[in-house]
C-alpha cells in the first residue's frame, strides 16, 4: 500500500485566487478602478490560498 492511499485528500485553494480576481474586478469596475480591484482581489485570494496550503501541509 502506498503512502498516498493512507493520507487524507489534499485541500485546494486555487479557486480563491480565481474568485478574488473576478470579485475584485467587479468591485473595481463599480468603483471606477478595475485595475486596482483586480490586483487587490488577487492579493486577497492569494493570501487565502497560501493559508490553506500551510494548513494542509501542517495536517500531513
Amino acid at each position: 500500500m502506498s503512502e498516498t492511499e493512507n493520507s487524507p485528500p489534499r485541500l485546494a485553494g486555487g479557486i480563491f485566487i480565481a474568485l478574488g480576481l473576478l470579485i475584485g474586478a467587479m468591485i473595481g469596475v463599480a468603483m471606477d478602478q478595475p485595475s486596482a480591484g483586480t490586483v487587490i482581489g488577487m492579493a486577497i485570494g492569494t493570501v487565502i490560498a497560501v493559508v490553506i496550503w500551510i494548513m494542509d501541509r501542517k495536517r500531513r
